[in-house]
């Protein structure tokens, strides 16, 4: 990939496991009433989601991740007819902050930076993803973010202002995910797409789908092997 000189990730799903992580600290809060189906609510939080994200980017005032967690938890706690206490649902929305990497990520991240600039592409605000790099021990060149663009993907803004960032045309980078749509709206804005298999990412028997109709599409089971492809 002669013309590639950035490698930009998305974090949540792509490098940290949120699903494994979150349930982790469900279980350990102390107002929970017993018998909460966790792996159900937590899923139901994560797909709550990119709806109120896409409020925001639509014309809604913009808030940090923080922000939309705490109130996506408020209204998914109310359909489960759970009541958590205040320091609990501090706890959660903290939690994003203690997602723990996928086995492969610290490895790969380190072997693609010897090759290319890496930066994250995330919807997480930079002042989150510090403290989840510094959680996690993971390294890239820099942290990016589509605060730093005043909207959150898959706007097309936040992906070109990642390129700008980086001194580089959209041509120039590659996004690195493991979620199809976020990779679809970085092809529509010229970067290069490659996906990387998540199957645990929501749980046992997770099948991810690469996205279809992206002709140049790399495909990579991790980011070890990522890192084979593309030589470093």
């Amino acid at each position: 990939m002669p013309d590639t000189r950035a490698l930009v990730f998305d974090v949540f799903g792509t490098l940290v496991d949120w699903r494994g992580s979150l349930l982790h600290e469900a279980a350990g809060l102390r107002s929970a009433p017993d018998g909460v189906d966790w792996p159900s609510l937590i899923d139901d939080w994560r797909r709550a989601y990119q709806p109120a994200l896409d409020r925001v980017s639509s014309g809604g005032t913009w808030r940090d991740l923080d922000e939309v967690h705490r109130g996506t938890l408020a209204d998914v706690l109310g359909r489960h007819h759970i009541a958590l206490s205040a320091d609990d649902r501090d706890t959660l929305v903290g939690a994003w902050r203690r997602l723990r990497p996928w086995p492969d990520t610290r490895a790969g991240l380190e072997r693609l930076r010897s090759g290319y600039r890496t930066a994250t592409l995330s919807n997480g605000h930079v002042a989150l993803l510090v403290d989840l790099f510094r959680f996690g021990d993971l390294r890239v060149d820099t942290l990016l973010s589509a605060q730093l663009a005043d909207t959150y993907k898959p706007v097309p803004r936040a992906y070109l202002r990642g390129a700008e960032l980086l001194g580089s045309e959209p041509a120039q980078v590659a996004m690195v995910a493991a979620h199809s749509a976020d990779l679809v709206a970085a092809a529509r804005v010229g970067m290069r797409p490659m996906f990387v298999r998540r199957p645990a990412e929501w749980g046992p028997g997770g099948e991810p789908t690469p996205p279809t109709g992206l002709p140049d599409l790399v495909v990579a089971d991790d980011l070890e092997q990522l890192a084979d492809l593309l030589g470093c």
